[in-house]
């Protein structure tokens, strides 16, 4: 297996790149060979919509990264040992930002544009696992690599995965596995659950996967499940029916501002002294969104700037110094992909794609604050913990805090084989 830490040398590999592309060793793929001495990412995000929240810190990472690439700084100069901060390959980084707006349709649209028009290299974004889904599909048809950033559903790494696509986020059943039996030993397992859920693939996956493990592991019975559009604004006869339905917990799938909505008003309902309410996925902005209403809440997030080692507080001090907040988890996803992604360009030597491809695949690190994470070769999905939290009390939630992690559950525990779960279904097309 390969492992994080083998130093590139910038100056050579840029040669490298070059001298392949110019004597024609190697032949047109997507946007390689590159003209002239820039190399554009691009950077698809939701910067509206009811995603808009998580999108904005993205992009604010996504151009942290560009700034440590080409200036150094950050996670290039003290984890990355293959990134010089002298840009990629002797390469400029620069960037394109376009906003999918939380819609699958105009985000392919901006992944072709991104490609197309302004030559990108490498795309990254996400939020909604439908706008990833198709926005790698669109990258694969492209040759062009995609490097999600959040999505959640277990299609984006399962049965819609391709070879350009690469996950760093865990997935629903991932979430599943760590967050049922810290639900069991809290609750005990005589419980029965009723769930809500977006109406799209990623929360279809979270309502499969939460039934499954609740149900075959912890002994729950599900009362029923119902879905809810995107975007809904007023979840109240949704609700009525959940308090209507003698469920002793609630689970709310859904995210980013309809997550903030349905919580607060469950709340405001009076359903927290009816029901236990579980939110099996959640960020910052969104307990920030939510406030009082997270307090004993559990879920899973991406990452949390608690999470005390030395690239989670790195990544934290210089995301404030930049733009004096706290950064979410799908800030540090968007950032560490997007250095994933130009680490793998220095070990290749080259940013021929199938190359790239070849170096993330199978890869070990241990640099971007989650422990010992494997890119599996099998799916494109990392192997790493899962963070599990529950909201703080009122009082506490005042001082800026809005969660505790409860249990960082080990990759061993999480992990399924490249024949079990989402990745039985997972068919890599073609390199080129």
């Amino acid at each position: 297996m390969k492992a994080a830490g083998a130093t590139g040398i910038a100056g050579l590999a840029g040669c490298t790149d070059s001298l392949t592309s110019g004597s024609g060793s190697k032949e047109s793929v997507g946007n390689y060979p590159i003209e002239g001495d820039t190399a554009t990412f691009g950077f698809n995000v939701p910067l509206s919509g009811p995603y808009g929240s998580e999108g904005q810190d993205e992009l604010r990472a996504y151009k942290l990264a560009v700034e440590h690439l080409n200036n150094g700084g950050g996670w290039v100069d003290s984890q990355f040992d293959d990134l010089s901060g002298d840009g990629v390959l002797d390469y400029t980084i620069d960037y394109k930002s376009t906003d999918t707006e939380t819609d699958k349709t105009k985000a392919k649209e901006n992944a072709r544009q991104l490609i197309q028009r302004d030559n990108a290299i490498m795309i990254s974004g996400g939020s909604s696992s439908s706008v990833a889904v198709n926005v790698q599909a669109e990258c694969q048809n492209q040759k062009v690599l995609f490097m999600a950033c959040l999505t959640h559903s277990n299609a984006t790494t399962g049965k819609d995965c391709v070879r350009y696509g690469f996950r760093e986020v865990f997935d629903a059943y991932h979430t599943a596995r760590a967050l049922t039996p810290v639900l069991q030993e809290e609750y005990g397992s005589d419980n029965k659950f009723y769930q809500l859920y977006a109406d799209y693939t990623w929360g279809q996956s979270v309502e499969q996967s939460m039934r499954q493990f609740l149900t075959e592991d912890a002994g729950w019975e599900q009362v029923d499940s119902v879905a809810t559009p995107l975007g809904t604004k007023d979840y109240s006869s949704y609700l009525s029916e959940a308090s209507n339905s003698e469920a002793d917990v609630l689970l709310l799938d859904h995210y980013g501002l309809d997550l903030a909505n349905s919580l607060q008003q469950a709340v405001d309902a009076g359903l927290k002294d009816e029901m236990t309410i579980v939110v099996p996925l959640y960020n910052r902005p969104m307990a920030e969104a939510a406030g009082d209403a997270i307090s004993g809440v559990f879920g899973t997030v991406a990452w949390d700037s608690a999470i005390d080692n030395e690239p989670s507080n790195q990544f934290t001090q210089v995301f404030q110094e930049a733009y004096d907040r706290v950064p979410s988890g799908p800030a540090q996803l968007a950032y560490a992909q997007t250095l994933q992604y130009a680490a793998a360009v220095e070990r290749a030597g080259s940013f021929y794609p199938p190359d790239v491809i070849r170096e993330l695949e199978g890869y070990q690190y241990d640099n971007i604050g989650m422990g010992q994470e494997t890119m599996r070769a099998c799916d494109h999905q990392a192997q790493r913990a899962v963070p599990v939290v529950r909201g703080l009390p009122g009082d506490e939630i005042e001082t800026g805090n809005y969660y505790e992690i409860v249990n960082l559950t080990d990759a061993e525990k999480v992990t399924y084989g490249c024949d079990e779960g989402p990745a039985a279904e997972c068919e890599l097309g073609p390199y080129k």
